[in-house]
């Protein structure tokens, strides 16, 4: 049975962009299948979940794909690795289907 993928994004206004995509990819690494760069980073995890950064000069940029019954929960797993990462300051997460 092929499960519905919902493609939801997410623009975070910080200077710190490039930083936080490669903590989060680097973190990441030993489960995922990871690539990145200083601007751009791609997380493919299992079930079809995937997730796209790009860190401009005044935002990180993250595209989610994932099932439609996993997504808010990936939403919060992205969020919550990033905003650990970002304790120095306070980051507004406005995801968009």
């Amino acid at each position: 049975m092929t499960k519905n993928i919902t493609h939801s994004t997410c623009s975070v206004p910080t200077e710190h962009g490039s930083r936080y995509l490669q903590q989060l990819c680097k973190h990441w690494a030993h489960k995922f299948e990871v690539s990145f760069d200083a601007t751009q980073g791609r997380i493919a995890m299992p079930e079809d979940r995937v997730v796209t950064l790009t860190a401009t000069p005044a935002t990180l940029q993250i595209a989610l794909d994932a099932p439609d019954d996993v997504t808010a929960h990936m939403r919060g797993i992205v969020d919550s690795h990033i905003a650990r990462f970002a304790f120095r300051e306070e980051l507004v997460f406005d995801w968009q289907p």
